[in-house]
């Protein structure tokens, strides 16, 4: 799977006032909100845009370091993260930089690595950590739904509007794989690495209460991986006040490189056993909807326990493996 481009050449689509502010002003990239100081850039013009959950260098932007104080570090790495903020009563989230800070630039070029951005994480747990038996499998594409915000340009937006979508919320927990290779070996996986088996392990006591090396040989998924979602006690602050669970979003088929469609997905985990995440809507259209008032739907509260939800994942009915998200601004203010 593709990394994330956290750092991209985009152009301005536009400069907007924000009311009782003299000093600064909001750009719109794609389907983004960025504030900006007055005059610093102009409609139809180019810039670096910095998605939130980037970890910006230093040296990159030292303004980003509150005045007096030291940066932050991660990864050994001096700098700050992008977050979702609120100034004036305006919505911010990214950073643009001038593009003379690249030589040579083509609208839509990754960025990232040539200014050493980094992908921000949140630490994990001992408990979540675990040992690992080797890296994340090559064959199972980790889950990572592109932002609606990245999917305004006009014409793929308007292919967004014409299919068929199944609406289900997303949760806010920690991913983890369940995958049963082709040889017949089990694999019990977080995000980024297959984990050796450990009661201690969070990700493996999962796999055990809900059994589900036994569910997947005894439905011959061979060359399947499961995957979802775990919430629960010590995971993300477990807003759902849940002891150990489990939801899938996801079953990809490595055998021919396909995940199952909606229908599919909903008919395999009744098959299973095993719980689907919340499903919103079955059979939603997009005609005449707008990125901003897709943005708006992601609010609400989780079908779980009536917390605030952290948003909404979008599958093609019609198309496999294409996917989208949108996140609740009031959920990353409050959360992130």
């Amino acid at each position: 799977m593709q990394e994330r481009k956290l750092a991209t050449i985009r152009k301005i689509d536009a400069i907007d006032p924000i009311e009782g502010a003299d000093a600064i002003e909001v750009a719109t990239v794609d389907g983004w909100k960025v504030v900006v100081k007055k005059g610093e850039f102009l409609v139809d013009t180019y810039a670096i845009f910095c998605e939130i959950d980037s970890w910006i260098p230093h040296e990159l932007a030292p303004f980003l370091t509150k005045v007096q104080k030291e940066p932050h570090v991660f990864e050994g790495i001096k700098g700050e993260r992008l977050r979702t903020i609120k100034l004036r009563g305006q919505i911010s989230q990214g950073l643009l930089l001038h593009i003379g800070f690249c030589d040579e630039w083509t609208v839509g070029d990754d960025v990232t690595e040539r200014f050493g951005i980094l992908k921000w994480e949140r630490p994990i747990s001992a408990q979540l950590a675990g040992m690992a038996r080797g890296n994340f499998p090559l064959e199972v594409p980790k889950t990572d739904q592109e932002r609606i915000q990245n999917l305004g340009r006009s014409r793929l937006f308007e292919s967004i509007q014409e299919d068929n979508w199944s609406v289900t919320e997303k949760l806010d927990g920690s991913s983890c794989t369940f995958y049963l290779d082709i040889d017949g070996d089990f694999h019990v996986c977080s995000r980024n690495l297959d984990l050796k088996e450990d009661e201690t392990n969070t990700f493996w006591r999962l796999a055990n209460k809900f059994k589900i090396e036994e569910i997947m040989r005894r439905n011959f998924m061979l060359g399947m991986a499961i995957q979802g979602e775990m919430i629960g006690l010590g995971i993300q602050g477990n807003q759902y006040k849940n002891n150990l669970d489990f939801y899938i979003y996801d079953i990809y088929n490595t055998k021919i490189s396909q995940y199952l469609l909606p229908v599919q997905l909903k008919a395999a985990c009744a098959k299973l056993g095993l719980s689907h995440v919340p499903i919103i809507s079955e059979n939603t259209t997009l005609q005449d909807t707008t990125i901003a008032q897709l943005i708006e739907e992601a609010e609400g509260k989780s079908m779980l326990n009536g917390s605030s939800r952290e948003g909404l994942v979008y599958k093609s009915n019609t198309v496999h493996d294409r996917s989208w998200k949108c996140v609740s601004n009031s959920w990353l203010l409050k959360y992130e």
